[in-house]
């Protein structure tokens, strides 16, 4: 069984490049292509180091939206987005490799909603979940609640993420507040690859060394 899994969380073409993109994110261009090279990347390093990835993918597909997801978009003049069987739906930067598990989203921000997601990992005996992929502010950080509340630990890998309507820091700094979540960069796998339950007995080792006593009074 494995303690850890990287979640990918949206990591397609319309999340990332295209003109959807280009008429939805307001930030810097560079910084997201950026975090989701980094995020591709993350997948490669998990892979080497025995960490389960798991791939979430959404499709906005009119018939999968509830009436006030439909409502929203047609306020708002929002188009769908990653239909399912489009370019724009397409994983970006990464394939999943064969046995790696792909979870839909169908119109819904947490991947918990997402058929199957949550007892994949309870029955792979999965307690630690890093978070990579789009965007911080929004899927991320609501799977991130729903995984906290769950039980699960939580690692945010901040190079490999970033916002879409809210500053990255703010949103950071909101999940360690409230979730706990451990907030950790790509070129740290010594801190997000291992099970949550050794990095807290490391953490709390480090805070609170045990003195030897091996030598007597």
């Amino acid at each position: 069984m494995t303690a850890t899994a990287l979640v990918v969380i949206d990591l397609q073409n319309d999340f990332c490049s295209g003109p959807a993109v280009a008429a939805r994110y307001r930030g810097d261009p560079a910084v997201l292509d950026a975090v989701t090279a980094n995020a591709a990347r993350a997948v490669t390093v998990a892979r080497e180091r025995a960490v389960e990835v798991v791939f979430v993918r959404f499709h906005g597909d009119v018939e999968h939206q509830g009436p006030s997801w439909r409502r929203r978009d047609q306020v708002l003049g929002k188009l769908p987005k990653c239909r399912e069987g489009t370019w724009g739906a397409e994983f970006h930067r990464v394939r999943p490799a064969p046995g790696e598990h792909v979870f839909t989203k169908n119109a819904r921000f947490d991947a918990f909603l997402s058929a199957g997601f949550e007892e994949h990992l309870r029955r792979t005996g999965v307690e630690h979940l890093v978070f990579a992929g789009l965007y911080a502010d929004v899927c991320v950080d609501t799977t991130a609640r729903t995984a906290f509340q769950q039980g699960f630990h939580v690692s945010v890998l901040t190079d490999c993420t970033t916002s879409l309507h809210l500053a990255d820091e703010t949103v950071q700094r909101f999940m360690s507040t409230v979730y706990g979540a451990r907030l950790t960069t790509l070129d740290d796998p010594e801190v997000w690859s291992v099970p949550a339950a050794a990095r807290c007995d490391q953490e709390r080792q480090d805070r609170c060394p045990v003195p030897n006593t091996a030598a007597g009074p």
